[in-house]
């Protein structure tokens, strides 16, 4: 119960607060409105591509420290490790997402129809790259796999050292 209390409390929390910093860090797209309709100020802009690389920079070190965190706690326990740890992982990226987009966002529907001269405001903030939201779950999985794999290879490399058990009955 104490590893999926601490694995949903940080994936809550840390996806709330690293909603708020991509929000912050995130940069923005110009974007030129007229009462025709609104669009990017440059022809490809590089700035959706940096929020997304933001939030996915960001998603990689969150995940990592939630599975550092949850194999410190319960590191016998792999498989309840993974399990708590993909599902906080994937509600700290949604959570992330949302705060991020929600604090980002900008009415352009509403600009586009009360105004009368071209202007250039910032475009509201996006994940243009969905896959980004699975950057999360993804470290910590790696990140368990690498502890469990090590882990493995280690109890291999002592059982080498000391040898058979000749005291199990399969050992002979």
């Amino acid at each position: 119960m104490t590893l999926a209390v601490s694995a949903l409390a940080w994936g809550v929390s840390s996806g709330i607060a690293l909603g708020v910093l991509w929000w912050r860090l995130a940069p923005r797209v110009p974007l030129v409105v007229r009462p025709e309709g609104s669009s990017p100020q440059t022809y490809q802009p590089d700035g959706y591509l940096g929020a997304d690389l933001g939030f996915c920079v960001l998603a990689v070190l969150a995940g990592t420290l939630l599975a550092i965190g949850l194999i410190t706690i319960r590191r016998q326990q792999v498989l309840a490790v993974l399990g708590w740890g993909l599902l906080a992982g994937l509600a700290g990226s949604l959570l992330m997402w949302q705060v991020g987009v929600r604090l980002g966002s900008v009415d352009i529907e509403g600009l586009v129809a009360t105004t009368d001269v071209e202007t250039v405001v910032d475009a509201p903030l996006a994940v243009s790259m969905p896959a980004v939201l699975l950057a999360w779950p993804i470290a910590t999985a790696v990140v368990v796999l690498v502890v469990a794999v090590t882990d493995w290879v280690a109890s291999a490399r002592v059982a080498r050292l000391i040898g058979p058990d000749l005291s199990q009955p399969d050992a002979r």
